[in-house]
């Protein structure tokens, strides 16, 4: 496929195409750190800081996790296991979610809703609901100070009984309108058919919860088509290899449902070969809209504001075309109003700038 055209952002949110200038796209300078964002692809754990990782690992008389190159997804996946079996106590969950809302805030993110599940730290912290208050309330009390918005999306295992699924999406609904705005499926999607996950995602959905799972990550059109049909989402985490299949990339764009797309982490776990090579702008030239998320910044070394420098510099997206993955980020999140609000209007302040140097990150 071939970037003809490019697309620019209409006022519903939408991108309406426009002629290309020959089919090149310029990058401009305003600073990418101001531009008002949401990360919605972000899993709590796999956001810690390496240093608190070393100083968990310290207390708790443990090695190191070695991060980075990751020959498999199970070994990704077995990297991430241990990190969360390092938090152990409410100080150590609490601290993670402050710095998760700190390094946010350093990013340019107005509201992250982190893939979460409480049950994992249950009984050891007591309750999944007390886990999960505590997750809400310090990310909550940590966000107000610094102009950030502090949601979850619980997450169910493809790798774990679906029954367990069913209960986590019970206690999602419970918390619908109380912090919890989105229920996920997370893990390998060759391991657990979505059928297997109808039920959970029948009642989350009724709840009013966004439904988010991964899916056209490690497998293509066929785990996307299974999603869509069985799920019935509205966002879908990662879903890159849509690009493979022109009729669903057509119906992604006619049902308007989110690509949330992390660069970094397709490259890293073999997606794409090259950065250079990801498909983004071919999914955006589609009409598909995308936001852009950090995944598992500990585990792959990046944050939301590099996704989004990556995209300028190797992909060669425009200012605008950059606002536009922005607001498709914040009018795709479980955001309240006023916040959506404030955010969609300072996207156009931060467009409407003659253009501010990026400070050295």
């Amino acid at each position: 496929m071939t970037c003809a055209t490019i697309r620019e952002p209409r006022e519903d949110g939408n991108v309406a195409q426009i002629p290309s200038d020959s089919g090149k796209i310029t990058a401009g300078d305003r600073c990418l750190t101001r531009l008002p964002k949401a990360d919605l692809h972000l899993h709590l754990e796999g956001a810690m800081r390496p240093e608190s990782l070393a100083d968990l690992a310290a207390v708790h008389s443990e090695p190191i996790p070695q991060l980075g190159c990751y020959r498999s997804f199970d070994e990704f996946q077995h990297c991430y296991r241990r990190v969360v079996k390092l938090i152990r106590t409410g100080t150590d969950l609490r601290r993670l979610v402050r710095e998760v809302v700190e390094d946010a805030a350093a990013s340019g993110a107005v509201w992250i809703e982190p893939h979460f599940n409480p049950t994992t730290y249950a009984p050891a912290l007591g309750s999944p609901e007390d886990v999960l208050d505590l997750v809400l309330e310090t990310g909550a009390a940590a966000g107000q100070p610094l102009g950030v918005g502090f949601g979850l999306t619980l997450s169910a295992s493809r790798n774990r009984d679906p029954r367990q699924a069913t209960d986590l999406a019970r206690l999602a609904a419970a918390y619908a309108g109380r912090g919890v705005v989105a229920f996920g499926l997370t893990g390998d999607e060759t391991a657990g058919s979505p059928e297997a996950f109808k039920d959970a995602s029948t009642i989350a959905r009724k709840a009013g919860l966004i439904i988010a799972p991964h899916a056209g990550e490690l497998a293509g059109s066929p785990s996307l088509y299974s999603a869509l049909n069985v799920l019935i989402p509205g966002r879908i985490a990662h879903g890159v290899r849509a690009v493979e299949d022109r009729a669903l990339l057509d119906r992604l764009a006619d049902e308007r449902i989110t690509l949330d797309i992390c660069l970094t982490s397709n490259c890293a776990l073999g997606v794409v070969r090259h950065i250079k090579e990801h498909p983004l702008p071919h999914i955006l030239e589609a009409g598909v809209g995308c936001s852009l998320g950090s995944d598992d910044p500990l585990l792959l070394g990046t944050n939301l504001l590099a996704e989004y420098q990556l995209a300028r510099s190797e992909l060669a997206l425009s200012d605008s075309h950059l606002a536009a993955l922005a607001r498709t980020s914040v009018q795709s999140s479980g955001a309240p109003n006023d916040l959506l609000a404030r955010a969609l209007r300072d996207i156009e302040v931060w467009l409407r700038d003659n253009g501010t140097q990026e400070t050295p990150t």
